[in-house]
């Protein structure tokens, strides 16, 4: 394990222990991010089936979360949040080392 960088609230914990105990299988929560959209680039979100050779690894309350090197400068000290509204629900990236996002907040800039 590495100094956290990588920070998940109560509510992103739950979701992703919940989510991998019913997945049935899964070692934790994969981050990253692509460029892509309107600033540049979109965190990209996916549960870890296994650890990769480079993989960074934080692990904050009870979860683990696995990001690749090229990523990490780009999230290194993110909190994850999940969050529900209405019907909808997702996860949400308190970052800060973003510089600006776009209007749909569905990319970012650095």
């Amino acid at each position: 394990m590495t100094t956290m960088s990588i920070q998940l609230t109560p509510a992103a914990a739950e979701r992703v222990a919940s989510f991998l105990a019913a997945r049935g299988k899964g070692i934790g929560l994969r981050l990253g991010v692509r460029k892509t959209g309107c600033s540049g680039f979109a965190y990209v979100v996916n549960y870890a089936d296994e650890q990769q050779a480079d993989d960074r690894v934080f692990e904050h309350r009870g979860v683990k979360v696995f990001v690749d090197p090229e990523s990490l400068p780009l999230v290194e000290g993110t909190t994850v949040d999940f969050v529900k509204q209405g019907l909808n629900e997702a996860f949400r990236f308190s970052n800060p080392n973003i510089k600006g996002e776009c209007g749909c907040g569905e990319s970012f800039s650095v």
